[in-house]
């Protein structure tokens, strides 16, 4: 054994793996603290595109209701339901994401009673998201 190396006894390594796992825990809490703040900011710079497809559903609601949903509204629509329902869950709304997909599916497969059904999922949608 070189000078001035200790050789650790089965009490040492069994200290320092529970330093380890201590280290391993703060820098996974660490980590997981700023994985919150980046979701929670861009979740902040997000924000107006959110609450614009928010507003297209609404009025994509309104035109299902009145009879007159166009097929580029239709698609489109269905094209931010969709969106809505792949990323809500990430951002910690899962039922936002489950609404979404609901949405996305009634506009996927349309038909008349399914069209109908899009103003009170537009509603619950907002509902799920507090302050929009």
């Amino acid at each position: 054994m070189e000078r001035g190396h200790v050789r650790p006894s089965a009490g040492d390594s069994l200290h320092l793996s529970a330093l380890e796992l201590i280290l391993e825990l703060i820098m996974d809490q660490k980590t997981e603290a700023k994985v919150d703040h980046l979701i929670a900011e861009l979740w902040r710079k997000n924000l107006p595109s959110l609450r614009d497809r928010l507003d297209m559903l609404d009025r994509a609601a309104a035109e299902a209701a009145s009879g007159k949903l166009t097929e580029a509204t239709r698609a489109e629509a269905q094209s931010i339901a969709h969106k809505l329902a792949g990323n809500l869950g990430m951002f910690g709304y899962p039922k936002g994401s489950e609404v979404a997909s609901k949405m996305e599916h009634a506009l996927k497969t349309p038909t008349s009673e399914t069209l109908l059904t899009l103003t009170e999922l537009a509603k619950q949608l907002r509902q799920t998201l507090p302050g929009l």
